[in-house]
């Protein structure tokens, strides 16, 4: 089992603890030290495997992401990716995409933009709009990265993008509709 380097571990578990919304303060509880926590962020300290086992536990991010055993490995996820885009599991798909191995972050990019349009839809139909539209912001960004770029896609990701805008618009125009109505009924 082979490590990453320092600097690519401390990157990858500071993403995973910013994609969780926690703080430094939140993540060490009583295990390490915050001063700690920020060099191995900062890629200037290792963590131990034992360390590296708790921040992995904490930040609920899988092992493999954050250690690379071989390339079989790599494709590996590549292929369980692929198969849960196919099958609509969007989320899932994204969760198993995040740190991605940068030998194939072309081929990652492309499935986490279709994962992320995919998702929007789901959320919008749900009524989950902000959510949708943030997805949908991704979507367009990974549609553009890499030898697999599609403008397609992206305007694809572009015009779902309006139709969810158009949906917040509406809403909120009844919000403040109703609110000036209740507000002028009380004078």
């Amino acid at each position: 089992m082979k490590v990453m380097d320092a600097a690519e571990l401390g990157k990858r578990i500071k993403e995973a603890r910013l994609a969780r919304k926690m703080t430094q303060s939140e993540v060490v509880g009583d295990f390490i030290t915050r001063n700690m926590l920020s060099q191995i962020e900062g890629g200037t300290a290792t963590p131990s495997i034992r360390t590296l086992e708790y921040l992995c536990e904490v930040l609920n991010v899988p092992m493999k992401q954050l250690v690379v055993d071989s390339p079989e490995d790599e494709l590996d996820l590549l292929l369980r990716a692929k198969g849960l885009l196919s099958k609509g599991e969007y989320a899932r798909t994204i969760e198993l995409c995040r740190g991605y191995p940068k030998e194939l972050s072309d081929e990652f990019c492309a499935i986490l933009a279709r994962a992320c349009l995919g998702n929007a839809r789901k959320e919008a139909a749900q009524g989950n709009l902000k959510e949708a539209a943030a997805l949908t912001e991704s979507a367009l960004d990974h549609s553009q990265k890499g030898i697999y770029a599609n403008d397609t896609l992206k305007t694809e990701a572009l015009l779902f993008l309006n139709e969810v805008a158009e949906k917040l618009s509406s809403y909120y125009l009844k919000r403040i509709g109703e609110n000036s109505g209740a507000g002028s009924e009380n004078h």
